[in-house]
Order: structure tokens, then C-alpha cells, then sequence
């Protein structure tokens, strides 16, 4: 059995190398040889049936989240972990909410409207609603991106103004702060249906707990009730792979976000957990499940 490691075009730092790298070793332990590759635009051949071309690979694991490449993968015939559907939702924090919606606790979360003009001016009913349902201090969140960019905190009505005008013509969300423990956040990872461990997240100096941005990390045993709602979200989702983030309230955890690709190795370093052989091992059970 072959398969593929799909990233993206652009990657180029160690850091997000370090995933595929380290997660072809660890298929590679277990007799299964993968190539990495980077989807730089020359996945459209797929189009025109030339499946040859991607050298007997049975998988992919996709590491991007270029929707058309994914779905283009998956007509080749290429089982894909995490699949087209699951990773295009995660990748949409909006989409991700009305998935989970009803199913899990969310902190409460309003869709901005969409403006397709200039210069026009944000409803003031909206900032009226936003105040009334959410309060200050309101995250603003850009639908798409990752390692906290695109995440905004709005102090008062003039700031939450300020933000949505910048954004109208962005995909982005409002949604409720919370600030009982504020800058930290727990990131369970999910393989497989089954939450394999967790780590605490704490800001620095920033709302936002992401490692990335100066955090600091610490391993923690998950509770029940974060189990639970970890993968829970990663059934509905229809995930292989994720890192789910909770946010410790006064009345148990609220689920922030779902992570498709989510990075492991600050988690790996912490934690003491391969999760790398992890998943290597779900994608060989369940390729040999077909």
C-alpha cells in the first residue's frame, strides 16, 4: 500500500514541515511508503483522469485546505484523511458552528452580513444585537484562517464598528467572550473517533492561547466531560484527525474551535504522546477496512 502526503503549496517553515515529515516516518515504521508533495496547481491534471500520475497511492493524507484539490483527490479515488466534506466545514468556523449547533455547548455566536458595495455603513441593529446577545468584551472572527489570525476582540461599540466595517467583505462571525478564564483554552486531540490526550493552552499577554503566538502549553489529563464533547464534534464532523479547543467557563466547557489539521508537535512535546504513530496506525486500520 502507497499513499500521498498533500501540502500546501506555499509551506516552507520547519515547524509545519515537521507534520508530514513526521507522520510518513511513522507510516514508513509500519511498511507504508508515502510521498510528500505540494499542491502548487498541478493537481488539476486530475481533472482530465490522469490518475497514473499519482504513482499507485491508494491515500492521501491532506495537509491543506484547498477544497478544489481535496474534492479532485477524492474523484481520482484517493480515500483522503481527513476527507473533502470534513475539511472544507472545519475550515469555515461558521460552517463549523452550524454543523456542531444544538449538538454541543458553543459560546453564542451571530453570522455577520456579507457587503458586496463600498462605503456602506454597519446596520446599527446589528451592533444592537451583538450588544444585547453577546456583550462586550465580542470576539470577532474572520471565518477562515488559522493560529489565532483573524481573531478580533472588540472592547466597546466603537471598536466592534470599527472591526465590521474593516471586515464587510470578509466572511466573519460575532461571538461571545469568555472571560471567566480568558486566554486559555484546553486542545484535545481526536484520532479516530476516540480523544487520545489533551493540553492546556495559556496566553501570554494575548486573549488568543495559540503556542504560536508566545502561549505556553502544558499537558492535562481530559476530563469527561471533554472527552465527550471532543469527540463528539469529530463524529459529526466526519474527522479522522482533529484538535478540538474548549474554553474552561464556570459552568463546564464551551467548544471554541475544530481543527482538521491540526499541528502536533508542541502537543507531542508536552504531552509524551506519538501521536504521529497514532494516526499512522488509524489510517492502516481503516485502509485495510475497505
Amino acid at each position: 500500500m502507497k499513499g500521498l502526503i498533500l501540502v500546501n503549496g506555499y509551506t516552507r517553515s520547519e515547524h509545519e514541515l515537521n507534520q508530514p515529515r513526521r507522520i510518513r516516518a511513522e507510516l514508513a515504521a509500519r511498511g507504508v511508503q508515502c510521498q510528500i508533495l505540494r499542491n502548487d496547481g498541478t493537481l488539476a491534471f486530475l481533472a482530465e483522469g490522469a490518475r497514473s500520475q499519482l504513482a499507485d497511492a491508494a491515500f492521501a493524507v491532506y495537509l491543506d485546505k484547498d477544497s478544489y484539490a481535496s474534492h479532485l483527490l477524492e474523484k481520482a479515488g484517493l480515500r483522503l484523511f481527513n476527507r473533502a466534506d470534513a475539511v472544507e466545514v472545519c475550515d469555515d468556523k461558521m460552517r463549523t458552528h452550524i454543523a456542531l449547533a444544538g449538538a454541543v455547548p458553543m459560546p453564542r455566536t451571530l453570522a455577520a452580513p456579507l457587503c458586496y458595495t463600498d462605503g456602506e455603513p454597519v446596520p446599527e441593529h446589528l451592533l444592537d444585537e451583538a450588544e444585547r446577545l453577546l456583550g462586550y468584551p465580542v470576539v470577532v472572527k474572520e471565518c477562515f484562517g488559522s493560529l489565532g489570525k483573524g481573531v478580533h476582540l472588540a472592547r466597546d461599540r466603537a471598536q466592534l464598528r470599527a472591526l465590521l466595517t474593516r471586515l464587510q467583505k470578509v466572511p466573519h462571525l460575532l461571538q461571545q467572550f469568555a472571560a471567566e478564564r480568558a486566554g486559555e483554552d484546553v486542545r484535545v486531540i481526536v484520532i479516530g473517533g476516540r480523544a487520545v490526550g489533551a493540553m492546556r493552552r495559556i496566553a501570554q499577554g494575548d486573549f488568543r492561547s495559540n503556542a504560536e503566538l508566545g502561549g505556553r502549553a502544558e499537558s492535562v489529563s481530559p476530563d469527561g466531560e471533554a472527552v465527550r464533547i471532543a469527540e463528539r464534534a469529530a463524529a459529526l464532523l466526519g474527522l479522522d484527525y482533529c484538535g478540538v479547543d474548549l474554553l474552561p467557563t464556570a459552568d463546564g466547557y464551551l467548544l471554541c474551535e475544530v481543527n482538521s489539521n491540526a499541528f502536533f508537535g508542541t502537543f507531542e512535546r508536552v504531552t509524551g504522546i506519538n501521536v504521529a504513530a497514532r494516526y499512522a496506525e488509524h489510517i492502516i486500520a481503516a485502509m485495510s477496512a475497505r
